[in-house]
């Protein structure tokens, strides 16, 4: 929902960069997803400020790659399969790091884990029948939100448990209303496609 709203202005801006930037946009991707890892690391050592920072970090590298990509006409379908890939392993070692640094509860940390990867394996799926389907209250741009913006209050008013369960628990509910508005939605689109098929 927030990256249909955002990504227009966004990539006007990050568009201007990435022109500027002599780099293989795979590189960077790789580049975010260390950076997410290292974000979870510092989850896991009790520092949320730090690992907040670090989100933001990430954020800004999977922005510049595919900015990178499209300014340069360096766009592959290897690049978006690895930036999808390393997007799937940089959620999952931040919310690892939040369950390990003993944050969240790890049944919820598994359900949010859970709950964001068929978020994202809906999409595929969908688009592998030829149905866009960036839709949702819970892309990733706004799971990764919510970490970051509880992390820093978490850590700011040394209150970190309790807020940063009705964060992750927020998040949880979110992604699966998400899973079932995707599901809808690719329903929907099925059954059109089924109902206009020459027969």
């Amino acid at each position: 929902m927030l990256n249909n709203k955002v990504r227009p202005q966004t990539n006007k801006i990050t568009g201007k960069i990435g022109e500027k930037i002599p780099i293989n946009p795979n590189i960077v991707t790789i580049i975010g997803l260390l950076i997410s890892i290292f974000s979870g690391v510092l989850f896991a050592s009790g520092n949320l400020i730090a690992g907040a920072i670090f989100i933001i970090l990430s954020g800004f590298c999977d922005m510049i790659d595919g900015a990178i990509a499209r300014s340069q006409n360096r766009r592959t379908k290897f690049g978006g399969f690895l930036d999808s890939t390393c997007d799937r392993f940089s959620d999952a070692a931040i919310l690892i790091g939040l369950m390990y640094g003993g944050f969240i509860d790890p049944i919820l940390g598994a359900l949010a884990i859970h709950a964001s990867l068929t978020v994202s394996y809906i999409r595929a799926k969908a688009e592998k029948e030829g149905i866009k389907c960036s839709v949702g209250i819970a892309e990733r741009a706004e799971r990764l939100l919510i970490i970051t913006i509880a992390s820093l209050i978490a850590g700011l008013l040394n209150n970190s448990h309790s807020i940063m369960f009705i964060a992750i628990a927020l998040l949880t509910i979110l992604s699966y209303i998400t899973v079932f508005q995707r599901v809808h939605h690719v329903w929907i689109n099925l059954e059109e496609d089924q109902i206009h098929r020459p027969q």
